[in-house]
């Protein structure tokens, strides 16, 4: 089965990302907005439960943080993807590594960039046109992060929450 680790924001965070996700995003009704802290990768039965004791220890070791969002920026010229830029934070690196060390699949494709996406699959002259104008926009978002998810895909693609783990939490 195909899993993958996100951090679902607060649901206004969402509802901003989901105004212009509805319309510029395919993906838009197989996972809520969120910021992926492991690509996806496959697992069986045993492999998952040995890997939600891992997060369970990394989710204990961890404390809330908070993120701020300023910007739109984009992936082009690799993909006509646009997203809300999520700022550096040491926390976030910290997780992104310990999930792709250990005993979990190193299956790092890209830099880590941490952002939520709110559109994809562009054509070049829309990409052009939506990026142009969000460029402009001032977003001061800012939200406190307290848990992640370990995520499973179903047959029709859409992905649903197999676990969360809750920052800080003796969850052992």
């Amino acid at each position: 089965m195909k899993y993958g680790i996100a951090i679902f924001p607060s649901k206004k965070v969402q509802d901003e990302a989901n105004s212009y996700r509805k319309r510029y995003d395919p993906h838009y009704a197989l996972i809520p907005p969120h910021i992926t802290i492991k690509e996806a990768f496959e697992a069986d039965d045993d492999m998952i439960d040995e890997l939600v004791t891992e997060l369970k220890y990394i989710a204990n070791e961890t404390e809330p943080f908070t993120i701020q969002i300023n910007k739109v920026s984009s992936f082009v010229p690799v993909t006509n993807t646009i997203y809300l830029k999520v700022e550096p934070h040491d926390t976030l690196n910290e997780l992104y590594e310990k999930m792709h060390s250990g005993k979990f699949p190193d299956n790092k494709q890209y830099n880590f960039v941490p952002h939520i996406t709110i559109g994809q699959k562009l054509l070049d002259d829309e990409y052009s046109d939506v990026f142009g104008s969000l460029k402009m926009k001032d977003f001061q978002i800012e939200d406190t992060i307290d848990r992640f998810q370990l995520l499973y895909q179903l047959d029709n693609g859409s992905w649903t929450v197999h676990d969360s783990f809750v920052f800080g939490k003796e969850s052992l």
